[in-house]
């Protein structure tokens, strides 16, 4: 893929206050001490439970994970002695902790409030039980943390397959995502692409925030696909399927007959790629519309090259690797 803008780039850690901002989590959960504290980061898409620190072992406790107290570990608390309680209560919190969400709409130990407030630590109620709690945070983080990078490119949906379009600033990226929005199919992202990998390997892209809907066509502007065209005419993201790299056609060397398959690693994910050549007079709109139909055919298992060359060698009696069965298609 040419002109990368940046190289692999994981999202480190992002700040409490962006994941309390999430819907999923935002309808669950509320802040009641450590507002202070919302810029903490969090840095693990993963939760801890925190109640191993409650009998006093602190060894493992990451700071940065999201800590979760639930129905056990508040149970747990209840039945010390308030001397000792607020003692354990602050061991937890001088550990610098990112977050600590109590689940099950439990109001929150005085003890708690008190070591919270103290350390300036974001404490959390949730209306939710643990199990509940626990997914929606795991959901909202595997999306927030997710590796990323951002590519120079045009990312636009044709025909239900995310269709990346890279190559050299002004090969005409910009001006076959207008063609193709013209023929009915959906602009994701131009200029930049910002791609994300979730959980399963699914590349996922989608643009800037700046950059939505827009579309820059040299000699005409910056153009609003979705005021242009209307709400059918963009996406807000989608998953990368394909990616098409345009190249000169003095220096485009393509595979004729479609039978040496490329792939492109993004973020460790191989993506089918082609290398199309752009030529005076080539309708790149219909030639990348036929690619993508051409993708979706190969993902329900028909492969139109390696049927034709089936057939050729069925009707010639030759094979590139030696005889074939008559049998064989």
């Amino acid at each position: 893929m040419t002109e990368r803008t940046s190289s692999l780039a994981p999202a480190n850690s992002i700040p409490v206050s962006q994941l309390l901002r999430v819907k999923e989590v935002a309808s669950l959960t509320r802040l009641v001490a450590g507002a202070t504290g919302l810029s903490r980061p969090i840095a693990h898409p993963r939760i801890q439970k925190s109640g191993l620190v409650l009998v006093g072992h602190s060894v493992g406790i990451v700071p940065s994970r999201v800590q979760i107290l639930g129905e056990t570990e508040i149970s747990y608390l209840e039945s010390l002695d308030a001397e000792t309680r607020a003692a354990r209560a602050r061991g937890l919190f001088q550990l610098a902790l990112s977050l600590v969400v109590v689940t099950r709409g439990v109001a929150p130990l005085p003890e708690l409030l008190a070591a919270a407030r103290e350390t300036e630590t974001p404490l959390v109620i949730s209306s939710a039980r643990s199990s509940r709690t626990i997914s929606a945070l795991h959901g909202a983080l595997d999306v927030l943390l997710a590796p990323q990078e951002t590519v120079h490119g045009v990312l636009i949906d044709v025909h239900g397959i995310g269709t990346l379009l890279c190559g050299p600033s002004g090969i005409g990226k910009s001006e076959c995502a207008l063609f193709l929005v013209e023929r009915g199919h959906r602009l994701v992202a131009d200029d930049q692409v910002i791609l994300k990998r979730d959980p399963s390997g699914t590349i996922i892209g989608e643009p800037p925030a700046l950059l939505r809907h827009h579309l820059e066509v040299r000699g005409v502007g910056i153009l609003n696909v979705r005021e242009l065209f209307g709400a059918t005419a963009v996406r807000e993201r989608c998953e990368v399927q394909l990616v098409i790299e345009l190249r000169p056609g003095s220096s485009a060397s393509p595979d004729r007959l479609g039978l040496d398959p490329q792939v492109e690693r993004v973020l460790a994910t191989e993506i089918p790629k082609l290398e199309i050549p752009v030529q005076p007079g080539r309708n790149m709109a219909v030639i990348l519309e036929v690619a993508a139909r051409n993708e979706l055919l190969k993902r329900a298992g028909f492969d139109a090259a390696e049927r034709f060359v089936a057939r050729l060698e069925q009707a010639t009696g030759v094979a590139g690797d030696g005889p074939r069965n008559d049998s064989e298609e």
